[in-house]
């Protein structure tokens, strides 16, 4: 409904059932998915149907719920349930839109909005308010951040499941305007609560956004402006999959050497690209530069990437098959890489 509106592409779409049974949908050919909530497959189109639903808080975090759904729950009902107005609204079956709490003028006025005190009961949503903010480019309203604001300080945050805040992350991460998330975040004292290791990174966020570049690239500009300690901290802390949190430390690790890549000899480029495991790893290796001329936009890697070509050109096999001993070899190959930069530097040379 939301994006309908706005004009955009519909990804997907949400069926609410008003007036139904679980037994009913599943007389139907329904199939049931929902642990928590009750969630159906349409037996042709194996789209989601939800039961029309209402919440009430039984604890702390975002699972400390009991959900009533009978046939005698509205559809209004089940929208006040909703995290923002945007989010409320819907199609009747006549296609008449239902805005009991007027999402289409916050549309249109790009603000974000909650729809009852009922949004503090959820942590996860200050999450996705500043989720939302980065896909639209929207604010947030004052009283929203003030809420936002109440349930931080009401330790509200420290009950989210690490998995849950990496998702939401994720997802802020590869919308058009990563950088408002973090901005939000901060604005209500969610950055400095849940992530106190990153600094501000707004600039090439955007740049890599604006690059259409890949989740562990954003990422990896994150990672820019830490630690290895504070990038390992943060990416135990809230379990960050293998591949962002690998390129997230190449970063770490290959910054001393990338911010000097205009005036690296042979020996050290060479020693940059066995660290960042460029030759067994090219293409994170081209997301590794990738991070950084968004970090750092007056680098230079010309020299860099003509002699990782030069070097990959060697074959290391043949060293290998002629060098006798074992234990030779990888001096071996490294004489010959070396060799191999020295030449793509050298006037008329490979660059």
């Amino acid at each position: 409904m939301r994006d309908e509106l706005l004009g955009l592409p519909v990804a997907d779409r949400d069926w609410v059932v008003v007036g139904a049974t679980p037994e009913e949908l599943v007389a139907a050919g329904f199939r049931p998915v929902g642990k928590d909530f009750p969630v159906f497959l349409h037996p042709q189109t194996q789209e989601e149907y939800a039961l029309a639903r209402t919440e009430r808080k039984s604890g702390r975090g975002y699972k400390g719920f009991v959900v009533h759904a009978a046939p005698d729950v509205t559809l209004e009902q089940d929208l006040a349930r909703r995290d923002l107005t945007i989010n409320a609204m819907a199609r009747d079956e006549a296609g008449r839109l239902v805005d009991p709490f007027h999402g289409k003028r916050d549309l249109e006025d790009g603000v974000l909005r909650h729809v009852s005190e009922a949004f503090a009961e959820d942590p996860v949503r200050i999450l996705r308010a500043a989720r939302f903010a980065a896909r639209y480019d929207f604010r947030i309203a004052d009283e929203t951040l003030a809420l936002m604001r109440h349930m931080v300080a009401s330790g509200e945050t420290d009950d989210l499941v690490a998995e849950r805040v990496w998702q939401e992350l994720a997802k802020g991460l590869g919308e058009p305007h990563p950088a408002r998330m973090f901005e939000a975040l901060e604005q209500c004292g969610g950055l400095a609560r849940l992530f106190p290791e990153l600094r501000p990174c707004a600039d090439a966020l955007e740049r890599a956004a604006s690059a259409h570049a890949s989740l562990c690239v954003r990422f990896a500009c994150l990672a820019w402006c830490m630690s290895e300690a504070e990038v390992l901290s943060f990416c135990e802390r809230w379990r960050v999959p293998v591949e962002p949190r690998e390129l997230a430390l190449a970063v770490c690790r290959c910054k001393p050497l990338l911010v000097s890549a205009a005036s690296l000899d042979a020996s050290r480029i060479l020693r940059l690209l066995k660290q960042a495991d460029a030759f067994r790893r090219p293409e994170r290796f081209a997301q590794l530069l990738d991070a950084s001329r968004f970090s750092q936009p007056g680098l230079d890697f010309g020299r860099i990437e003509a002699a990782h070509a030069a070097a990959s050109g060697v074959d290391a096999g043949a060293i290998a098959r002629a060098a006798g001993e074992a234990a030779r070899i990888p001096a071996r190959i490294d004489a010959a890489r070396e060799q191999a930069i020295r030449q793509s530097m050298s006037p008329g040379g490979l660059a």
